[in-house]
């Protein structure tokens, strides 16, 4: 007896699971059971399990009866005349929709030519086994999957067009690519989507070669020339906003031009932006800690403070400033209610972004890069013709990835040029390698896709062929500019007096564990002390020298006094780290008396 379970929940028993398997997909298929139940027989487990519940992925395929497909001529004689549709094909049972649980029950041949009495369904087209972002790489049958999955990932990261009303929506950040083209290599699922409509990515022509280790690794060269003329340009928007809040007690937040009177004030020059009403003007360039909404707020703790009769006239400053390392000009101010009623501001800021050193680039196929060197035309490589490619990437980059459909796309993106066209380069059923190396013939190229090559700077011919074609590249969001860091002095956190973290609050970059043995190991171990004390969290305690505590200095009598043993007693200063300190603190809070021993 077979165990069957709905959902997960044991229903029963029976005796021929495979046939109740049968009569179920018989019913389902007659339309007397939903369509989107599936059951499935695990063998091994020998239990049965049918699901129905909201949530599971599912995909049509067409039922295969008797070794042939249902799907016939005159169905889809019908389909293209519109005398029906495809829910009448599923109603039929020629079409049925399987969640991955049912899959790893069903056989599926890829076409129909592949159809043996064993086979159970086929694909509509091989196609619909990829999602859509993956549907997107040309010829991706001739990858290795991990690249056809990181192509996939990476292409969510594309900028492009996202949206027609960029300008009049208040995202909180977003980047704009400023010339997007249409992929010449394209799919059939990236014109079902409509990616022609928003592409993501610019044709670029790129050489494979090594340009003077400019392009070791996976770095990339790219033509200034091209830089100049706008290719891989974009722009970043930010939103910043701020609200008028009411407090409980009748106060409330204000939107103004703070003045000196208020606590926290900035300089007199973080304001120069604003206008009259405490908003910034349009198209003034700011930079980091410029303040573009001017607002100030109540003292914080309120009722606590009036309790004690404590004067709380004085506002605070709460004033909007640009992100710190971030600059831009600004584009857009919107002046709104939000539902509460209250007056809300949103200032939106744009930063134009052309290639620069550090920003990340990458093909359809999961071949990342970052740009190593920008380099003038004129000591670029350049071809018979006089072609100088926008790109250079390096020959390692293929053989270990695999990545072979970029080098068809190459070709394909170089007959396109030529013959004035979109090549199709859908996985299984796209244009052969064969037609495209015939049409490169034709134009009088060598049908290998490689070129004779110049050296830029000597003019001398390279004495091997250089692959040279036209690929798609995407810009992707990672850019230097948004993560390049560095600081010298700033500020501490309040427990530890340590530098603080993370490129927002203007962070250091840590010396780890890892870092201090390589300083360890140079025996540099003056420049140890410097970072990890005097650069750091440096501080001078005074310390007992009969019992070991930390004492206490009275900075308004002027003297040194031990908790322990008083004042007449020998006290200290001892420099120390002040984490060092914060761990004895929190000893003596647990009772334990952590008693100092010190030497000369």
């Amino acid at each position: 007896m077979s165990n069957v379970y709905v959902n997960g929940k044991y229903v029963g028993a029976f005796a021929k699971p495979k046939d109740l398997c049968k009569a179920f997909r018989k019913m389902r298929r007659q339309d007397k059971l939903p369509r989107e139940t599936s059951i499935a027989y695990y063998e091994k487990l020998d239990e049965i399990q049918v699901n129905t519940d909201a949530g599971r992925v599912m995909r049509p395929l067409i039922v295969v009866d008797n070794g042939k497909s249902k799907l016939t001529d005159k169905h889809r004689q019908k389909l293209k005349t519109n005398q029906m549709t495809w829910d009448m094909l599923v109603n039929e049972g020629v079409l049925e929709y399987l969640d991955a649980e049912e899959e790893e029950d069903a056989l599926i041949a890829l076409s129909e030519e592949e159809i043996t009495p064993k086979h159970s369904h086929v694909e509509i087209d091989p196609l619909v086994i990829f999602g859509i972002s993956t549907g997107f790489i040309p010829y991706l049958a001739h990858n290795q999957a991990s690249r056809d999955n990181l192509g996939s990932n990476m292409s969510k990261q594309a900028l492009g067009l996202y949206t027609a009303n960029y300008r009049h929506r208040a995202d909180t950040q977003r980047h704009i690519m400023h010339y997007p083209q249409v992929p010449l290599v394209k799919t059939l699922i990236s014109d079902v989507v409509g990616l022609a409509d928003r592409p993501a990515g610019q044709n670029f022509v790129v050489a494979i070669v090594s340009y003077e280790g400019y392009n070791m690794q996976d770095a990339l060269v790219i033509n200034r020339s091209s830089v100049d003329r706008g290719l891989a340009r974009s722009t970043f928007y930010r939103t910043y906003n701020s609200e008028e809040i009411r407090y409980p007690g009748g106060q409330e937040d204000s939107i103004q031009i703070p003045t000196e009177e208020v606590s926290n004030y900035k300089t007199e020059r973080a304001y120069r932006f604003l206008d009259e009403d405490g908003l910034v003007n349009l198209e003034c360039d700011v930079s980091a800690d410029d303040v573009i909404i001017g607002k100030t707020s109540p003292p914080r703790f309120l009722e606590s403070l009036e309790e004690f009769g404590v004067n709380v006239t004085k506002r605070r400053e709460s004033s909007e400033s640009i992100k710190h390392g971030e600059k831009g000009t600004i584009d857009l101010v919107v002046l709104t209610e939000t539902e509460n009623g209250n007056k809300q501001v949103k200032v939106k800021v744009r930063d134009l972004r052309t290639a620069e050193l550090g920003n990340k680039f990458a093909s359809r196929h999961g071949q990342k890069g970052i740009l190593g060197l920008i380099t003038p035309s004129h000591n670029m490589p350049f071809t018979e013709s006089g072609v100088v490619p926008d790109l250079i990437i390096n020959p390692h980059a293929i053989p270990s990835r695999m990545t072979v459909a970029q080098l068809l796309e190459m070709i394909g993106g170089k007959a396109g040029c030529l013959d004035g066209r979109e090549v199709d380069g859908t996985p299984f059923s796209g244009e052969s390698e064969k037609d495209l190396r015939k049409l490169l013939t034709e134009y009088g190229f060598k049908n290998s896709g490689k070129e004779v090559m110049y050296n830029g700077n000597t003019g001398e011919m390279f004495g091997v062929d250089i692959y040279v074609g036209v690929a798609y590249y995407q810009k992707l969001k990672h850019m230097v500019a948004d993560k390049i860091r560095a600081r010298s002095r700033g500020p501490v956190q309040v427990l530890t007096r340590q530098p603080t973290e993370g490129k927002s609050r203007e962070g250091g970059l840590r010396v780890g564990e890892m870092e201090k043995d390589c300083l360890v190991a140079h025996g540099a171990a003056l420049l140890l002390k410097e970072r990890l004390l005097e650069e750091s969290d440096k501080t001078e305690v005074p310390i007992c020298m009969s019992c070991g505590m930390t004492a206490i200095y009275d900075r308004y009598r002027d003297i040194k006094y031990c908790p322990l043993c008083g004042e007449d007693t020998d006290i200290q200063l001892v420099a120390m780290s002040y984490a060092f300190k914060l761990l004895l603190d929190e000893l003596k809070s647990m009772g334990i008396y952590p008693k100092l021993r010190m030497g000369e």
